[in-house]
């Protein structure tokens, strides 16, 4: 008896571990954030409806946007752990989009959001999920969009309404 007891005790805990690694194994991976061709819906990394918008994408700890009007240029940042915000005029180069912010700079790239003070380098964070074409002179299209690579949090609740704080 004692050892029918045993035997079902170890299939009871066999099973439980199985169901729990079941689980685990097909709990569903977060997507990328909603988005749109104007950008991350619900978030301050989204141009308005009267701006085109030029690239957009997202780090671990950051969402970004550049917006162009009337050939003028806007960096529209969020920084994730807070929801702190930026919206700066930005300008273009032959390698990227660079906002300025009381002597930060915020360099965005296909590949990376580049902060830095000067010559020193705060942090360089990759893209994890990026949209759109940095050409200058390529003709409008359908944002091109890249496979995150990493599931990505949803919008933070200092996020939503995406007004950046206007």
């Amino acid at each position: 008896m004692l050892t029918h007891g045993l035997t079902a005790l170890r299939l009871t805990a066999a099973a439980a571990a199985c169901s729990v690694l079941a689980f685990i194994g097909l709990a569903p991976a977060s997507a990328a954030p909603a988005s749109d061709g104007q950008g991350y819906v619900d978030s301050t990394a989204r141009c308005d409806s009267l701006s085109e918008t030029v690239v957009f994408g997202s780090t671990k700890a950051s969402r970004v946007a550049i917006c162009e009007s009337d050939g003028e240029y806007e960096y529209r940042g969020v920084r994730l752990r807070d929801g702190a915000k930026l919206i700066v005029p930005a300008s273009q180069s032959t390698d990227g989009y660079t906002a300025d912010n009381y002597g930060i700079t915020y360099f965005v790239t296909e590949e990376s959001l580049v902060v830095s003070a000067g010559t020193r380098v705060i942090r360089e964070e990759t893209m994890i999920d990026f949209h759109g074409s940095q050409q200058a002179d390529a003709p409008a299209a359908p944002a091109q969009t890249s496979t995150p690579t990493t599931p990505l949090p949803p919008p933070l609740p200092a996020e939503v309404g995406g007004d950046g704080g206007n």
